[in-house]
C-alpha cells in the first residue's frame, strides 16, 4: 500500500513554465465513488492507462493503490464515468529537492491550474516556489473527485481570478 502526501495550491502566474521538465496529458474519471474513497480511471498520453482507489477522508494524507490497465478498458470506462470526465497536462517542475506536479485544466475547467507537491510526511515544509499562490489543500472544491462530480466550473473558472 502506498501513501499519498500531498498540499495543493492555485498558481499564480506562469513562472513555473521556465522549470518544467516533463508534461503528459491526462484524460481522468470516476466510476465508483463513497464518502470516504473513490475508483478512478486515467488515461495518459493516450497511450497508458492506470486504475487507482484512494481511501480515506482526509485531503492531505490517503491510502493510494494504482495499477496499469488496458488502454481500451480504460477508455471502455471513461464511457460510464459519474460527472465531468477531467482533461488537464500534467507538468513535472523541480524546485528544491521537491517534484511539483502542475495541472492546467481544459474542458470544464478550462482557466484553472492548480499545483501539488507530494511529501514523505505531513509535517514536512517544501520551500514554496514564488508562482504559488493561495494554498487549497483543505478546500474540497479543488479535489479532482469533488470537480468531477459536482460541477463547480463556473465557480472555480467562470471569469474568477485563481491568483493568492
Amino acid at each position: 500500500m502506498a501513501k499519498e502526501i500531498e498540499r495543493k495550491f492555485l498558481v499564480k502566474d506562469d513562472a513555473w513554465r521556465a522549470e518544467a521538465v516533463s508534461a503528459s496529458t491526462f484524460i481522468q474519471a470516476y466510476v465508483a465513488t463513497q464518502e470516504d474513497r473513490s475508483l478512478r480511471v486515467r488515461l495518459i498520453n493516450d497511450k497508458r492507462a492506470t486504475l487507482t482507489i484512494k481511501i480515506g477522508r482526509q485531503l492531505i494524507s490517503r491510502d493510494e493503490f494504482e495499477y496499469d490497465i488496458p488502454v481500451e478498458d480504460a477508455r471502455e470506462l471513461i464511457g460510464s464515468a459519474l460527472g465531468i470526465v477531467l482533461e488537464k497536462t500534467r507538468h513535472e517542475v523541480e524546485h528544491e529537492g521537491f517534484t511539483w506536479e502542475v495541472d492546467v485544466y481544459a474542458g470544464a475547467y478550462e482557466g484553472l491550474v492548480v499545483a501539488e507537491v507530494e511529501m514523505e510526511h505531513e509535517d514536512q515544509q517544501p520551500p514554496l516556489p514564488s508562482w504559488v499562490g493561495r494554498e487549497v489543500t483543505g478546500d474540497r472544491r479543488f479535489s479532482n473527485l469533488v470537480m468531477a462530480t459536482e460541477d463547480l466550473s463556473e465557480e472555480l473558472c467562470g471569469g474568477v481570478s485563481h491568483s493568492a
